[in-house]
């Protein structure tokens, strides 16, 4: 329970209070949560003014329902779950996972690009991890920084975003030990 409280920690102060960016998709979002998110969550629709007010307890309960616990991301290996919970965070859970699949294809583990955490991309993840060390990170991050760069190809309006995106892909990568030779 100590580990996702981090993580959700981590997440609420990467993501902040209330905003309302006119570029922003989302529209109006506060700890990072949309109203269609907030909307979903109270099985109706929800006011500006209740994405405004939204408690930070009910916030926590939403990521670790809807984008932790609930599509299985917490399982996956302790260097990588925090990544893959702010990919979740930033695009959804199951394009988050479909990164993270496709690395793990590239590099060479037999996976579904299915976008559901089961037991095959689970032990892809584990071994991968325990033989790509942090490389594995890196890629993720590079292919989550090659994400955001096709999302502004789509939608210039969203070039707004692109710089404080790649930074925070940036942020997920390791340190890699050279090697001695």
């Amino acid at each position: 329970m100590e580990r996702i409280e981090k993580l959700l920690d981590e997440v609420l102060a990467r993501e902040g209070g209330y905003v309302h960016h006119p570029a922003d998709r989302g529209g109006p979002t506060k700890f990072g949560i949309t109203r269609a998110t907030l909307s979903e969550w109270l099985g109706r629709p929800a006011s500006i003014d209740e994405v405004r007010q939204l408690d930070e307890e009910t916030a926590r309960e939403i990521y670790t329902a809807r984008y932790l616990a609930g599509p299985r991301i917490d399982t996956l290996p302790d260097e990588i779950v925090d990544q893959v919970f702010d990919m979740a965070v930033n695009h959804g859970p199951r394009r988050a996972v479909r990164i993270l699949q496709e690395i793990l294809g590239l590099a060479g583990w037999r996976v579904d690009v299915d976008g559901t955490v089961g037991p095959e991309t689970r032990r892809a993840a584990a071994e991968a991890q325990e033989q790509m060390g942090p490389f594995l990170a890196n890629a993720i991050a590079d292919q989550r920084a090659n994400f955001y760069r096709r999302l502004v190809a789509a939608d210039p309006a969203q070039r707004v975003f692109l710089r404080g995106w790649l930074k925070r892909a940036e942020s997920f990568k390791q340190p890699v030990e050279e090697s001695v030779a």
